[in-house]
């Protein structure tokens, strides 16, 4: 495992390599708000993408659906127009 810090995800498991826990872990979700605090569609095209991949590693998962797991944790913002 990767003590850098960094929690970037490993495929094929789309797991932590920094603590292992499934990716984005509560620690890289943190930091994706963060950086992505004035770009909130950014974020949400690069968990999209990361969400593609990570469909075509893993099985269906049973419960949670990996779209919930990818994207569905984003706070929902009032849209102000």
């Amino acid at each position: 495992m990767s003590t850098t810090g960094e929690h970037a995800p490993s495929a094929p498991e789309w797991t932590c390599g920094t603590c292992g826990a499934d990716w984005p872990c509560e620690p890289k979700r943190d930091l994706l708000l963060r950086e992505y605090r004035l770009d909130r569609a950014m974020l949400t095209v690069y968990l999209g993408s990361c969400l593609a991949a990570a469909t075509q590693d893993l099985p269906s998962p049973a419960g949670a659906s990996l779209q919930e797991r990818f994207i569905g944790w984003l706070p929902r913002q009032p849209r102000t127009s």
